[in-house]
C-alpha cells in the first residue's frame, strides 16, 4: 500500500528500492522533528565526519595528513576544512612534543558537547529501527545491507562512475 490508498501488485514486482528509499525518507522526517537536529546545523556532515574520528581516537594523536588519508582527499581541501572548523571553535590545533613541524587535532568543549548529541540521536535511531529485532535478525540486516552496497560499488566500478546511459 502507498501513500494516499493506491495499491500495486507486489506479487509481480521487486520494491526493495522503494522501500529502501521510503524508510530513508521517514527516518529523515523523523529526525527532522525529534532529534537535537537544531544544535547539529551548524555543522556540515565533513565536520561531523571529522569529529567522529577524532573522538573515536581518543588516545591517539590525529593529524591533517590522517584525514586526508582517511577520506581520501587532498592537503588542500582538509586545510581548508580544518580551518573553518578551527574558527567554528569545533576543533584546536596544538604542537606535539615529538615533532615541531606537526599539529595535533583536538576536540573543544563545544564539539564535544555536539558529539554528545549526535550519538544520542544515533543511538535512539537505531534503537527505533530495529526495535523487536533479534540480534540474529539485526546481524542478518547488517548483512543484507553490505551485500547490497557492495553490488552497487562493483556496478559502479564496472562503468568508471558514469551512468549506464552514457555508455551505450
Amino acid at each position: 500500500m502507498w501513500g494516499g490508498g493506491l495499491k500495486i501488485d507486489d506479487s509481480k514486482r521487486t520494491r526493495i528500492n522503494i522501500e529502501l528509499r521510503s524508510l530513508s525518507n521517514i527516518t529523515m522526517r523523523y529526525i527532522d522533528n525529534h532529534s537535537h537536529k537544531k544544535f547539529l546545523d551548524s555543522i556540515t556532515g565533513t565536520n561531523g565526519w571529522i569529529l567522529g574520528v577524532i573522538a573515536a581516537n581518543p588516545d591517539k594523536d590525529i593529524f591533517q595528513k590522517d584525514l586526508e588519508d582517511a577520506f581520501g582527499v587532498t592537503r588542500s581541501t582538509v586545510s581548508k576544512v580544518i580551518n573553518l572548523m578551527e574558527q567554528k571553535g569545533l576543533i584546536e590545533r596544538s604542537p606535539v612534543d615529538y615533532d615541531a613541524r606537526l599539529k595535533k587535532l583536538s576536540l573543544t568543549p563545544k564539539s564535544k558537547e555536539l558529539i554528545g548529541y549526535m550519538v544520542e540521536d544515533n543511538e535512539k535511531m537505531e534503537a527505533l529501527l530495529t526495535g523487536g529485532f533479534t540480534q540474529e535478525e539485526k546481524a542478518q540486516l547488517l548483512s543484507y545491507i553490505k551485500r547490497m552496497k557492495n553490488n552497487l560499488k562493483e556496478a559502479m566500478e564496472k562503468t568508471d562512475g558514469k551512468p549506464i546511459t552514457e555508455l551505450k
